[in-house]
């Protein structure tokens, strides 16, 4: 097996564009040219698992983006096409969306029409092809890149006026784009997850994490530039299985939920550390069917939000060379408490430390995906040496890399 490590490139926009342009050529045909519009997958630096308990979280936007080519109809018919599925066109009608009734990647494309439909927005049918350097499955946010790509399209094409222009992005109505992008998962889809994903490929800003606070949406650019400091991220792709939508994910948000009615909170967000953790876990201990799974599961969460804003205060002060502990610290909460870690991750997370990485942990939702580590540049190419071999000492598919930088967000 090859310890020879893959690297995940990004395309650049114009490659991207006209990868699609060509694609839409090919399956549409001869008509008005359609435009062309392209959304960043993300990566989360630590506040995993926070945002559906009206937590903070902190990602950043990546280079690897979904690029969309689409043209308006005048009907509400909508056909798609993927360079994913060679020769398919897919067609159903923007009056038969509806939870439940679309299945597929297609969910995700016409699952925000409808969404923007919902708000009584002049959405219509279109034709679209879409095609991606997004890793899919890697716990990069694909779907909320499609999603997001999808958004910018239909608020460009049908004129609502929502994003604003990519030099001056409007982040108030890139929040009504975020919520229908969510609504779209949610609803259409059938993946119970929170807000951070879109938020990520909708608002964020080159150079910067995104501190998104999911009690309110309100965000703070953070400045984020590794290389400044001599550091990267290195993204590593377990190859994994990685679903949200097998059960797994949605039984943790119920624990959690259910954990907050028994505490009489709206949020987890309303537990703090310290004494006020300590109060509310004595009384999951009492009161909850499963004390001990909700004990983990909130201790994870109140405990992830506080490393949220460890991260933060590290950045801002210009100190990331010391945020090895907090994603050491996140990924075994994520692990022993949330459960939500798998033997690839650990074994990506173990290698990566023992190689130098100053920490690491899993990132997205678990279960599969992948996991990041803090490295000083010039050790890059050793973690990447060190993790290779362990997957294949294991007999685990090869793992691929990328190096994260914070990127622009859907234009």
């Amino acid at each position: 097996m090859s310890t020879t490590p893959t690297q995940v490139d990004a395309w650049s926009l114009p490659e991207g564009e006209a990868r699609v342009r060509q694609l839409f050529a090919a399956r549409f045909g001869a008509g008005a040219d359609p435009g062309a519009w392209s959304a960043p997958g993300r990566v989360n630096l630590i506040g995993e698992h926070t945002d559906y308990n009206g937590g903070l979280c902190l990602p950043i936007a990546l280079p690897h983006r979904t690029h969309i080519a689409l043209r308006p109809r005048e009907d509400d018919l909508i056909r798609l096409a993927s360079a994913q599925e060679p020769g398919a066109v897919r067609e159903l009608r923007l009056a038969d969306v509806a939870p439940g009734a679309v299945a597929g990647w297609t969910a995700y494309v016409a699952g925000v029409a409808w969404a923007l439909a919902e708000r009584g927005l002049p959405v219509r049918g279109f034709d679209a092809v879409v095609d991606s350097c997004v890793p899919y499955g890697a716990g990069l946010s694909s779907s909320a890149a499609l999603e997001a790509a999808v958004a910018v399209a239909l608020d460009d094409a049908f004129g609502l006026g929502l994003a604003g222009s990519p030099q001056e992005p409007d982040d108030a109505g890139r929040t009504v784009l975020a919520a229908a992008c969510v609504r779209a998962e949610n609803e259409i889809a059938g993946a119970p997850t929170g807000g951070m994903d879109q938020s990520a490929s909708l608002r964020a800003r080159a150079e910067h994490a995104l501190l998104l606070d999911c009690l309110d949406s309100s965000v703070r650019h953070v400045p984020f530039d590794l290389a400044a400091d001599g550091l990267a991220l290195l993204v590593v792709d377990t190859r994994a299985a990685h679903s949200l939508v097998d059960g797994q994910y949605a039984a943790r948000r119920a624990t959690c939920e259910a954990a907050a009615r028994t505490l009489g909170v709206a949020s987890l967000r309303e537990v703090t550390p310290g004494d006020g953790l300590a109060a509310a876990l004595a009384r999951l201990t009492e009161a909850s069917e499963d004390p001990d799974t909700a004990v983990r599961r909130v201790r994870h969460v109140v405990s992830e939000i506080e490393r949220v804003e460890a991260l933060v205060e590290l950045l801002d002060a210009g100190r990331a060379q010391e945020a090895g502990p907090l994603l050491d610290a996140s990924h075994a909460s994520l692990r022993d408490d949330y459960e939500v870690s798998c033997v690839e991750l650990d074994v990506a997370v173990e290698s990566a430390r023992a190689a130098g990485a100053l920490g690491a942990r899993m990132t997205g939702g678990g279960f599969g995906g992948s996991a990041i580590a803090l490295v000083d540049v010039e050790r890059v190419a050793q973690v990447e040496q060190a993790v290779a071999q362990a997957f294949a000492a294991r007999g685990f598919a090869p793992p691929a890399f990328l190096v994260a930088t914070a990127a622009g967000p859907a234009t």
